[in-house]
């Protein structure tokens, strides 16, 4: 008994192997499910696509240059604003103060100057009278010696003094100069689209550590730019000139046309002004890109979210692949570069009747989801464009087999398209 129910186990599992091993082999001559399709002819446009904020092309930071009580706001954030028009007062009385006692001590100083030009031409007349009369033999050479002594004293006393006509000069003018600065001027057309301060604060001058007091900020809204943060493996590829489309948040629906106008060289700061809440302190290394806008709608404010999409490449007509049939593979013949790793090649696989054949290939400009094919299949040729797992684990020369349309469709929606 013991012995019989050894000998159905055996064969059970028996069945089971062969069974398995039947089916395994069904499978394997049945070859790999994957996603045909077809090198493509069409065009490809190419684009990096940036976040950034919408400011003045020209704008103005107002800083404090004197220190004082504002005494008088004349503006309001969003009041336009002319050039040279008052902006505000700051308390000027110590100022005043200050050229006025400038102005005292240079009229002073005038007086000593012109107090030491006449003892100079006394000196002068008293030195060529001893010198005439030393010559003629009527006054000592002790004479002669002590009038030129004090002719060119008196000189000296002249230059000090006009030295201290110009010192007073100059102090009274910069005394004029901070009197001055205690009104606030527009220096350009625009808005005040950023304010501060209120009326009866105090500001400070900036040193070297700490900067002044921010007033204002007058933007020019006649000419609006997109200022983009743009990842560094992105920014070679932008160049000035190229178009953009560009999308403000505070517009749905509208998208509007723009230039590069600037690219930056050097990375974005994570405290710069232009992109204030979208820098981060993270090891992510960005450039500033300006884009102007040519046709901004009058309403549009500084500091509006934009998302924008700059055209880098542009071509009609080219064979194309899904950027998912790629892939990239170890050199079969085991070639390394310089520094001794294992060389790479790109390339797509084939559709060759039942097979997947690697054909080498060389790419162009990629657009959205497909890349431009510079050498490789011709256009109307099969390839395998999915689903990812089997690009991942076939190889040159396995036998696969086309998926029902239906079945493909659902394997490049898991795939991501």
């Amino acid at each position: 008994m013991f012995k019989k129910k050894w000998i159905i186990l055996y064969v059970v599992a028996a069945v089971l192997v062969l069974g398995g091993w039947g089916a395994y082999k069904r499978q394997h001559n049945k070859g790999v499910p994957v996603v045909a399709d077809k090198v493509k002819q069409q065009d490809i446009v190419s684009k990096v696509t940036a976040n950034g904020k919408i400011q003045a092309e020209n704008k103005v930071e107002l800083s404090a240059l004197v220190m004082g009580q504002i005494v008088n706001l004349a503006v309001r954030e969003g009041d336009p604003v002319k050039t040279g028009q008052f902006l505000l007062q700051i308390d000027r009385n110590r100022a005043v103060a200050e050229e006025a006692g400038s102005s005292a001590a240079l009229k002073a100083s005038l007086s000593d100057r012109d107090s030491a030009r006449a003892t100079m031409e006394q000196a002068q007349r008293d030195y060529d009278r001893t010198r005439l009369n030393y010559e003629a033999h009527i006054t000592s050479e002790s004479d002669y010696q002590k009038a030129q002594a004090s002719l060119e004293t008196a000189r000296a006393n002249l230059q000090a003094a006009e030295n201290r006509v110009d010192e007073t000069r100059a102090s009274l003018d910069a005394s004029r100069d901070t009197l001055s600065k205690t009104t606030v001027r527009s220096p350009i057309d625009g808005v005040v689209t950023t304010l501060r301060v209120k009326a009866g604060e105090v500001t400070v001058i900036g040193t070297m550590n700490n900067p002044g007091t921010q007033l204002m900020t007058i933007s020019d809204m006649s000419s609006i730019q997109a200022v983009l943060m743009v990842d560094e493996t992105d920014t070679p590829s932008i160049k000035v000139g190229q178009d953009a489309v560009l999308d403000i948040d505070a517009y749905p629906g509208r998208t509007f046309k723009g230039v590069v106008t600037e690219v930056g060289h050097s990375p974005i700061l994570p405290d710069d002004s232009d992109l204030q809440g979208l820098t981060t302190t993270s090891d992510a290394i960005n450039f500033k890109v300006k884009v102007k806008l040519a046709d901004p709608p009058p309403e549009i404010r500084p500091g509006f979210s934009v998302t924008a999409d700059i055209i880098t490449g542009r071509k009609q007509n080219v064979s194309a692949v899904p950027l998912a049939a790629v892939v990239v593979r170890d050199s079969p013949t085991g070639e390394r570069t310089e520094t001794g790793a294992l060389k790479t090649e790109e390339g797509v696989y084939a559709l060759r009747g039942e097979k997947a054949v690697f054909v080498p290939i060389a790419t162009g400009i990629s657009g959205g989801l497909m890349v431009e094919l510079v050498e490789g299949p011709k256009p109307g040729e099969e390839i395998v464009a999915g689903p990812f797992k089997a690009l991942r684990e076939i190889k040159d020369g396995d036998h696969v087999t086309r998926m029902p349309e239906e079945q493909s469709k659902a394997a490049g929606e898991a795939s991501g398209g």
